[in-house]
């Protein structure tokens, strides 16, 4: 059986095309068509690039018959995300205000992807100013989760999570300041790789400004059907650019692939009432880490409620200061409601205390990496709940403060700029299911490893259990 181009993986897509068993064009045109079959449904790209994909895919060949090397992603047909420069195309943030914000350049990521091979067909969605849950904003539209419309997608990444779920693109990329990678990737069942702070270079010529939180904790990574396609695209995003002064050259692999990860299994917490499917699937990756041949212990990570109530307040008062205002003027209702309920109850920090609580980060941080240097990999939840009704946001200060609480794996950990895997385990009640993989600063190769092993014991795929292959 001859499988459609739309439905391969970006490694084996790759293969192909410098095998010359199939070329860039034939590639992007299936993919094209296959966007064009969905997205109207789904909603995933808002901005869909048929005319400028065909045009590099022809490149990417006449570069291949002439004898050039091949990139990585050489002819890979790939999404990138609304909020990130992508020359010649609005950079919205679904603001409906920033609807002919033109990029000149392109963002350092995006010029890698280009400069790997890689063939952009369009640009995925995301909520007004990337701040909620749900993938919802008044310029672009609602994106629905493939699984069940009436559940979230995820946010902010929750386009990007859709399109290479349902075939839109073998990559995505998307950005995670407190999730927004691995929570839609959990949400529409595909792998999510949040990278270290300072891993992948971040900068964007249209708002080159990058507040103090943002510095510290939001990140760029790929959205995948595969670990192996995650490794691949993180191989690609993180090259250097000098206009990210945080840039680290780290090395993408250290120490022995082969050894045996310790990995700690923090599977409850007193705090909140975990969903069964979130215990089931700890449980499951834990059974496969093992039967892998892994050193599994049950133990929980330092200071877990401080970490994740410290983003809450760093980030909200750093909003306060230098988005609050925007969003105000120009946000859509449902992204100034959740901005309400982020703030509810929580009172801004003085300039001593905000001081204090940067330092106590550090504090934090430093037991984190004890703990971290003694066990390789945290197996822990993506959320403890499981994914949320759409515009469960728009409730009152008490539905946020329960939002934000089943969010906690993945504000602490974004809280301290470390990287974390969401990797899916299968299906539970209709929607996907998934943990949860955290490593060490720069240590996003153990996350990736412990990642493959779950992946080859799931055997799951968001795509065939969408849309099955007609046999």
């Amino acid at each position: 059986m001859n499988t459609e181009p739309w439905r391969l993986g970006a490694t084996e897509l790759a293969q192909r095309i410098r095998r010359r068993e199939l070329n860039a064009r034939e590639a992007t045109a299936s993919v094209l068509a296959r966007i064009a079959d969905v997205n109207p449904r789904l909603n995933a790209l808002p901005d869909v690039m048929a005319d400028e994909a065909l045009a590099a895919a022809d490149a990417a060949d006449r570069a291949l018959a002439a004898g050039l090397a091949p990139g990585p992603l050489h002819g890979v047909p790939v999404t990138v995300k609304v909020n990130v420069d992508t020359a010649g195309r609005a950079t919205t943030d679904g603001i409906a205000a920033l609807k002919d914000n033109v990029a000149a350049s392109d963002s350092p990521l995006v010029a890698h992807l280009r400069g790997a091979g890689a063939v952009i067909v369009g640009r995925s969605n995301t909520p007004a100013f990337s701040l909620r849950w749900f993938t919802d904003n008044d310029l672009h539209g609602r994106t629905l989760n493939p699984f069940d419309a009436g559940t979230t997608p995820g946010g902010s990444s929750g386009g990007a999570a859709v399109a290479v779920a349902s075939g839109m693109g073998a990559i995505a990329h998307g950005n995670d300041y407190g999730g927004s990678i691995r929570h839609p990737a959990w949400a529409c069942g595909v792998v999510g790789l949040r990278t270290t702070a300072g891993r992948v270079p971040a900068y964007k010529a249209s708002a080159p400004d990058r507040t103090i939180t943002n510095q510290l904790m939001s990140v760029q990574g790929p959205l995948a059907r595969s670990v192996r396609d995650a490794r691949l695209a993180l191989q690609v995003m993180a090259q250097g650019s000098a206009l990210d002064p945080q840039w680290v050259d780290a090395p993408l692999e250290r120490g022995d692939p082969g050894r045996p990860l310790r990995v700690a299994l923090f599977r409850r917490h007193a705090g909140f009432d975990a969903d069964p499917s979130v215990v089931e699937a700890l449980d499951l990756a834990a059974g496969w880490l093992a039967a892998a041949g892994h050193a599994v212990e049950e133990a929980a990570p330092p200071h877990f409620e401080e970490g994740a109530a410290l983003w809450r307040q760093l980030v909200m008062d750093d909003l306060r200061r230098a988005g609050q205002p925007a969003i105000e003027r120009m946000g859509d209702a449902a992204v100034q409601a959740a901005l309400r309920g982020y703030l509810h109850g929580l009172p801004a920090l003085d300039r001593d205390a905000t001081l204090a609580a940067l330092a106590r980060r550090f504090t934090i941080a430093r037991d984190w990496a004890v703990f971290l240097a003694r066990h390789d990999v945290l197996l822990m939840p993506v959320s403890w709940q499981r994914p949320f009704a759409v515009d469960a946001d728009r409730g009152d200060g008490a539905a946020m403060a329960r939002l934000l609480a089943a969010q906690s794996p993945l504000l602490g950990t974004a809280m301290l700029g470390l990287p974390g895997l969401a990797v899916p385990t299968g299906m539970s009640r209709g929607l996907p299911a998934g943990v949860q993989l955290v490593a060490a600063r720069f240590r996003e190769d153990l996350c990736l490893r412990a990642g493959e092993a779950v992946e080859a014991a799931a055997g799951f795929s968001a795509l065939e259990t969408l849309f099955p292959a007609a046999a």
